[in-house]
């Protein structure tokens, strides 16, 4: 099966993989900016999660070979692949299996490292949504409230709300298999996963997934990499600094 995506302007490739219990279209203003930089903008949705196809398995192993059957598909090759959070992993490691394609790796706010697990509170608000009872997106974020205090958080979660039948709300993630296999996205990359192509890893001010403990581990795994920093931004630093994030992508492009 194939991934579905929304390809926006034309040029060399460039990939971009959201992050755990996002969509591609949570980067619709960035990949419409750089498109006007001669790249065509592929905002790809993983499995389990926007509008791909729902599976069982869900694991950083089958991600990768899903994009590869993507790339395959569409004859994507000398790639820029971004990626955040999730995606970010999930873009390691596909660089480090198949280098011949990517061009340029970015890495927006994860680390090759473990992750204990940190979204319980998130499934449970989510797995909380009845929609026997829950028939409008004002219930469904009233629920999420007794869970999420963050009005930020809450709207990016309810962009999984899509209208299934007229009157019938709906989720558009595979909660359960995201749910049975959260142990999956803390994992480690591989510790023979190494990528030698640029990398350029950005990471938060006010986030703490990129700690400065973990720059050793970046260059071992990436050894050209460059680390930098969206001041004034969280985990969701694509979002709550557009502009810097931006030029630090297009400046590690011109290079």
């Amino acid at each position: 099966m194939l991934l579905h995506s929304n390809i926006i302007g034309e040029g060399s490739p460039f990939i971009i993989l959201h992050g755990f219990l996002g969509m591609g279209d949570n980067w619709k203003t960035l990949a419409k900016r750089f498109s006007t930089q001669g790249y065509q903008v592929h905002l790809v949705d993983q499995r389990n999660h926007g509008r791909s196809f729902h599976c069982d398995t869900f694991s950083y192993d089958v991600m990768v070979e899903d994009l590869k059957k993507y790339c395959d598909h569409y004859n994507l090759k000398e790639l820029v692949l971004l990626g955040h959070s999730m995606g970010g992993k999930t873009a390691m490691q596909f660089s480090a299996m198949y280098p011949e394609l990517v061009a340029k790796l970015i890495v927006a706010d994860i680390a090759p490292k473990f992750y204990p697990l940190h979204h319980q509170e998130i499934l449970k608000a989510l797995s909380s949504l009845d929609f026997s009872i829950v028939k409008t997106r004002k219930v469904a974020d009233e629920v999420l409230l007794k869970y999420i205090q963050n009005k930020g958080i809450r709207m990016f979660l309810a962009k999984n709300l899509y209208w299934k039948f007229q009157d019938q709300l709906a989720l558009r993630i595979n909660l359960p298999v995201l749910i049975k296999n959260i142990d999956e996205v803390g994992k480690a990359l591989d510790k023979d996963c190494i990528y030698e192509g640029d990398s350029l890893f950005l990471k938060g001010e006010n986030s703490n997934y990129i700690e400065a403990s973990d720059e050793d581990l970046i260059f071992k795994h990436f050894p050209k990499a460059k680390i930098e920093t969206i001041s004034n931004a969280g985990h969701w630093l694509h979002a709550e600094n557009l502009p810097d994030f931006y030029n630090e992508v297009i400046n590690f492009l011109s290079l």
